[in-house]
């Protein structure tokens, strides 16, 4: 085994050992837990037995195995990224929907009463 394998091995290792801590403290969800523990077993697994990718390049018509490898992994990282950018989206859309709440709510009349009444009384220290 060559010490590339063996790094690669132990970082999927580390990385499985931080997602099911994540999991335990609540930071991830089941779904998420499977779907990373999924991806990086698989890695470890493949780069443990590259024999396994050579395989599966038959399969897909791909000259090597390692081929395959950098095919999916751009595929699952083109989709992570998609899948975050639309997360940040709409994260900043709630965000704006939030501030616009709240400045509405502000500028009540009931809400702007209440402010010019503690504006005054600041004052009259």
């Amino acid at each position: 085994m060559h010490l590339i394998q063996i790094t690669i091995i132990a970082f999927s290792l580390f990385a499985v050992w931080r997602t099911i801590i994540k999991f335990r403290s609540g930071e991830l969800g089941r779904f998420h837990l499977v779907l990373w523990l999924l991806l990086w077993l698989m890695a470890g697994f493949l780069v443990a037995l590259p024999q396994a990718t050579s395989w599966l390049a038959e399969l897909v018509g791909v000259g090597r195995g390692v081929d395959v490898a950098i095919y999916l992994s751009v595929v699952i990282l083109f989709y992570l990224t998609f899948r975050l950018f639309v997360r940040l989206e709409k994260i900043e859309h709630n965000i704006t929907l939030l501030v616009r709440e709240m400045e509405l709510k502000d500028r009540r009349p009931e809400n702007l009463k209440e402010k010019d009444c503690t504006d005054k009384e600041s004052h009259s220290v």
